[in-house]
């Protein structure tokens, strides 16, 4: 059989900064599945600059799919935008409620710790840190309470975007391919987990 794999969420998701598709985050980890055996067919419904009340049209629209596997990437923008933690954490289980009702092993990738970016006023470095690991915990307790995957959960990859310069794309902002090649090697486990489970329903 062929397993379905959607990806949502916002610009990490959709590969944004990455050199060529094939490096994106879901791109990779599709053609892990492939080559591990399991044939993989990958849709993106995430969008450039979505926040998680972004996530309701995304999920209709992966819905219609059926999708086996989805992974979640949000956080982001909701950080950069002031939302405050519940609210978004509580339209992300959402997310993950109609998902895993129709089905869906889910996967979700909490928000990164914005803190590590260059461009981030050392004097402000403690308050973005601390708003991101408040809405990464926020995040976990909703995804896990709705019946998804939470990977990362301790942000170790953002530390590692914070030593070397060379896992950010031009703008500073976005990863490059190397980066996308960290985070999909951090997605990895619990995907591989998601996609095992869905094959064991339907077969």
């Amino acid at each position: 059989m062929t397993l379905t794999f959607a990806v949502l969420g916002d610009s990490i998701a959709y590969g944004q900064g990455a050199s060529r598709t094939a490096d994106t985050a879901g791109a990779r980890l599709a053609a892990e599945l492939t080559a591990a055996g399991t044939r993989t067919e990958l849709r993106v419904f995430a969008v450039p600059g979505a926040r998680s009340d972004d996530l309701v049209a995304q999920v209709r629209a992966a819905s219609d799919w059926h999708p086996d596997i989805a992974l979640i990437i949000i956080g982001a923008n909701d950080l950069t935008h002031f939302v405050p933690p519940q609210q978004a954490a509580a339209d992300l289980g959402e997310a993950v409620e109609t998902l895993r009702a129709g089905g869906t092993q889910v996967v979700v990738a909490p928000a990164p710790d914005l803190s590590v970016m260059s461009w981030i006023p050392q004097q402000l470095r403690t308050v973005v840190q601390a708003g991101s690991a408040l809405l990464r915990q926020a995040q976990t307790r909703a995804a896990l309470a709705a019946g998804a995957r939470v990977a990362n959960v301790e942000g170790t990859t953002s530390a590692q975007f914070g030593r070397n310069a060379s896992l950010f794309s031009g703008d500073r902002f976005h990863p490059s391919s190397a980066g996308y090649a960290l985070i999909a090697a951090a997605l990895s486990p619990a995907i591989h987990a998601a996609a095992a489970d869905a094959l064991s329903q339907t077969g």
